[in-house]
């Protein structure tokens, strides 16, 4: 068949969609930032790309313009807590292991967790063993415990 009688398409395929966790999106007020910034990144390259030409980069925008305003429309604002009584989200925790390590981590919404600069998702097994525990409940978390021995 000569080249004249084929469509060339030179659209790139489109990504598979970034998993969208199947948990409520609870976000501390931080987290609602991260998730506008993030968001606003997505529209800025979609725009570069569209301008340039550059399908690779259009497809790869698009996942993200995609994921970043699913994210922001689900958003629920969680205002930074005022009762240390008890842990939950926003709270940050000190905990002493089983073995005598003692960690401090403060848990935050799925998108804006961050373990290697101190912050756990709300999702995360650790966070979900101390929920509504106080100062001096005992959690366990992978098949040992720890002691909350601050919350703030």
């Amino acid at each position: 068949m000569s080249r004249a009688f084929v469509k060339e398409t030179q659209d790139v395929e489109d990504l598979p969609d970034r998993p969208i966790s199947d948990l409520p999106n609870d976000v501390t007020p931080g987290g609602l930032h991260q998730i506008e910034q993030a968001l606003a990144a997505a529209e800025a390259a979609h725009a570069a790309a569209q301008s340039a030409g550059d399908r690779a980069a259009l497809t790869s925008a698009r996942r993200d313009l995609r994921y970043w305003s699913a994210r922001r429309a689900t958003a629920t604002v969680i205002p930074e807590p005022t009762d240390n009584s008890v842990v939950r989200l926003g709270h940050t925790v000190t905990i002493v292991r089983d073995d005598d390590r003692r960690q401090t981590f403060r848990i935050v919404g799925e998108d804006e967790a961050d373990p290697a600069r101190g912050t756990i998702s709300h999702a995360s097994p650790l966070a979900r063993a101390l929920f509504g525990k106080g100062v001096g409940d005992v959690g366990v978390v992978a098949g040992g415990e720890a002691e909350i021995v601050e919350i703030r």
